[in-house]
């Protein structure tokens, strides 16, 4: 299935059903009485988070979305059916904004959560309630932009080639896309991690560049990606095999954060420095720790060393954020 995270879809509820005027008589009435009833409530466009759903692909092929006109009202005080809603669903994470104000409707996060996009229209007012029938209103009708932010625990970023998706590999059971080239991961990809204490899920998120927060390269659907993460892991190809320096690698990817958004650059991280069984990044490793006091994790993610300690770095500060996934 394809990872498709925005859409555009146009939503219109249903208008309200007509009031209905008419009037009783019979035999030994001296004056009619009136007994239309009202219309029914037109449907109501709702949204809900499913977790059974990872992607808004099926918002791509179908953009047209209604809810139900209420029925009409009738004689003898009957009240019109009200319209059925539409009821959407999306996955978790997924934020609804209104594209013609440009302001976020709501960032659906927890399963279950549903919201009224669309307010369907009120169902028109018969006789019996008034000496004449009010009209019914029609249901609002709206443009909406969906988009989809990956909810993970942990979020792996670096450059492409650094080495995320085999970590995430070999950490999880998730079996990610591994080349030789740039952004071999065009999407994220999410994987559980086991452990004794708990389970938590990781995102393999796709390589940064240069100029990311302006779009360059994944841009966005990078970085909108790794806001919703709890930790950041951040792996620099500490060998440079892509003729890139270790050094400027990690100044890079910290500027990219922070140019984002403040609350991406602060995010508890760790730092990996990964291909550490080729000769060069040993001597990149050095000028590394001369130039910056941090903490860094070394690992060869591809011949499975280190990963271990990598896991228990991440454990340790899920319990510290007591955030972990069950």
């Amino acid at each position: 299935m394809a990872f498709v995270d925005s859409a555009r879809i146009k939503v219109k509820a249903g208008g309200g059903g007509k009031g209905c005027e008419s009037h009783y008589r019979d035999l030994w009435m001296r004056y009619p009485r009136a007994d239309g009833g009202d219309g029914g409530n037109g449907g109501s466009i709702i949204f809900v988070a499913d977790p059974h759903m990872q992607t808004l692909l099926d918002y791509r092929f179908k953009q047209h979305y209604q809810g139900e006109r209420g029925g009409h009202g009738s004689s003898k005080g009957a009240t019109g059916k009200s319209g059925d809603d539409c009821v959407l669903r999306v996955p978790i994470g997924t934020a609804l904004w209104d594209d013609e104000s440009g302001l976020l409707i709501r960032d659906l996060t927890t399963p279950g959560e549903r919201v009224i996009v669309a307010q369907g229209g009120r169902g028109g007012v018969g006789n019996q309630r008034r000496k004449t029938a009010l009209p019914p209103t029609q249901g609002e009708e709206k443009v909406i932009r969906l988009e989809l932010k990956i909810i993970a625990d942990v979020g792996i970023v670096g450059f492409p080639n650094a080495g995320k998706s085999t970590i995430i590999n070999g950490i999880s059971k998730v079996k990610s896309k591994i080349a030789n080239y740039p952004f071999t991961t065009k999407q994220p990809i999410l994987g559980i991690v086991e452990t004794d204490e708990f389970n938590f899920v990781v995102a393999d998120l796709p390589g940064l560049i240069e100029g990311a927060h302006l779009g360059r390269g994944l841009g966005y659907q990078f970085l909108k990606h790794a806001e919703r993460t709890k930790i950041l892991v951040h792996v620099i190809d500490m060998a440079g095999t892509e003729d890139r320096d270790p050094l400027d690698d990690y100044e890079t990817i910290n500027l990219e954060l922070e140019q984002y958004s403040d609350q991406l650059a602060h995010k508890p991280k760790i730092l990996v420095a990964n291909k550490m069984d080729l000769r060069e990044a040993k001597k990149h490793l050095k000028r590394f720790r001369k130039e910056y006091d941090v903490d860094i994790i070394e690992i060869s993610a591809l011949e499975k060393d280190g990963l271990d300690e990598l896991v228990e770095a991440m454990v340790k500060i899920l319990k510290k954020l007591g955030q972990s996934a069950e």
